[in-house]
């Protein structure tokens, strides 16, 4: 029998969402860019773990697999001493990407934070009187065989530095608002600066070719703002730049207006201002001072950890609901001819088209696949299984293969059909800032849902309270927030009635 049905999928649909007004755009290549944060932080776990397995090694080899593995005295001298060493590796600014890519620059680094570990654990040791409990050939053997094996840890570290550095994995991809003075000053100081991980990728300004030259500095000028969200849309960019006079205000929040929907850090250049803040106001790129406008939600390990449960989770529930989904696949095979699932374009994480899997609630005949029209009570266009598994969100089960394959999370913004309406009016028209609902990954429930915001949306009220609750979602996201919400979501279904 037929498992997918194309009746209800978008026919040549485009690789990307139209903005309003525009045509439709490519979908963005996948993000290469190697956070510091992820690459410093996995130096840092890498260091623990040699360390661990190197003292544990060299207590074993000096008295034996035994004493060692069934006396849980030197499990915890070694954590002791790796909590002492990596605090005092902070300290001492040895998990940089600068102290990375120079480990033998940074052997008295090294020298004196493992020193002061060890010294720290011979004083513990001695204060507790537990001298005799202790093997002084092993803490010096240790103390000798760690050293060796962080700095060899380290060369290792460089190279794989060394490599993402020459790929350029290691820059961040920046994008520049504004070519007047400003954004010269701007370019000049961020190429003068060696410290600058920022590799600009074009120039962006509202004015004309008859104000502002087609190259800036020897970067090109790629248009307007409108053009500037466009090239977000379809080229990853890890940060954009504004670079105008902050007295400017009106036209700073004009564009910044346009802008903020997109999932990139947003600053504004800060160098040429005459007005002066606290340090801590700023964030710094290399040594060249930014205001921070807006931050790219889930980024560095927020995203990695969002990631790893979406995936965990889904593989487990897919394992425990596979009975209730054969079940509802038969009953759909039963009651209606035409396939179990259908595949569904909608919106997905910056403005991209996602293929989306649901089981089919609706005649074959009668689908519509771009959501033209919703689905309203009593709909004749719904099968009888259809209505019940809409109204308990059965149909939505098969989207946990959605989320193995990485293009919905399990908790989100509900990713919305293309021409799904309002009050007969596109969301995005009736929703100012409607994309940015866009900045995270689309889920399969979400805060909107269990706070009484699913199913039809009738009225611009509906819509707009939806999408509020998404962006506070966005800007709040942890992941107990998102144990939360599904542990919330299958009481929230008892609360259907907007749901069809």
């Amino acid at each position: 029998m037929p498992i997918l049905s194309q009746q209800q999928t978008i026919p040549s649909a485009p690789a990307s969402a139209p903005e309003p007004g525009g045509a439709a755009l490519p979908r963005a290549s996948g993000n290469s860019h190697v956070s510091p944060v992820i690459a410093t932080g996995l130096a840092r776990l890498g260091e623990i773990a040699v360390l661990v397995i190197s003292g544990l090694a060299v207590a074993a080899a000096w008295m034996g697999l035994e004493e060692t593995f069934f006396d849980n005295r030197y499990f915890l001298a070694i954590l002791a001493a790796v909590v002492v060493t990596s605090a005092a590796s902070q300290r001492l600014e040895l998990f940089t990407i600068a102290a990375l890519t120079s480990p033998l620059r940074q052997v008295p680094k090294i020298v004196l934070g493992w020193t002061t570990a060890m010294g720290a654990l011979v004083t513990i040791v001695f204060l507790l009187k537990a001298g005799p409990d202790f093997s002084r050939g092993w803490m010096l053997l240790w103390y000798v065989g760690g050293f060796a094996a962080v700095v060899l840890f380290r060369y290792t570290a460089s190279v794989a530095v060394h490599r993402w550095a020459r790929a350029g994995l290691l820059n961040r991809r920046a994008v520049v608002f504004g070519a007047g003075a400003e954004g010269r000053a701007l370019i000049d100081s961020l190429e003068a600066d060696e410290g600058s991980d920022v590799r600009i990728c074009g120039v962006f300004d509202d004015r004309g070719a008859d104000r502002i030259a087609t190259t800036v500095r020897g970067y090109p000028r790629l248009g307007n703002v409108d053009e500037l969200v466009s090239f977000c849309r379809k080229t990853p960019v890890d940060l954009l730049i504004v670079s105008l006079p902050i007295t400017a205000e009106t036209r700073l929040l004009e564009i910044l207006k346009k802008l903020w929907v997109l999932p990139v850090d947003i600053r504004l250049a800060a160098h040429a201002n005459k007005l002066r803040f606290r340090p801590r106001a700023y964030s710094f790129v290399g040594r060249v001072p930014l205001l921070d406008l807006f931050d790219k939600p889930l980024a560095d390990w927020d995203s990695i950890v969002k990631t790893v449960f979406d995936k965990v989770v889904a593989a487990v529930a897919l394992v425990l609901l596979a009975p209730v989904m054969v079940a509802v696949a038969i009953a759909i095979r039963y009651d209606s001819k035409g396939p179990v699932l259908f595949r569904q374009k909608r919106l997905g994480f910056n403005n991209e088209l996602i293929d989306v899997y649901k089981f089919r609630s609706m005649y074959v005949d009668l689908a519509d696949g771009s959501a033209a029209k919703l689905v309203t009570k009593g709909d004749p266009r719904v099968t009888r299984v259809g209505r019940i598994i809409r109204k308990t969100s059965l149909d939505e089960l098969p989207q946990l293969f959605n989320v193995l394959l990485g293009t919905l999370s399990l908790v989100g913004p509900r990713p919305h059909a293309l021409q799904a309406k309002a009050a007969d009016r596109l969301y995005h028209e009736v929703v100012d800032g409607y994309f940015a609902r866009h900045k995270v990954k689309p889920g399969i429930t979400g805060w909107a849902q269990i706070n009484g915001w699913r199913g039809e949306t009738d009225t611009s009220e509906k819509i707009q309270k939806r999408v509020e609750h998404d962006l506070y979602y966005i800007e709040n996201w942890s992941l107990f927030f998102d144990i939360y919400i599904l542990a919330r979501t299958p009481m929230s279904l008892f609360q259907s009635e907007n749901a069809y």
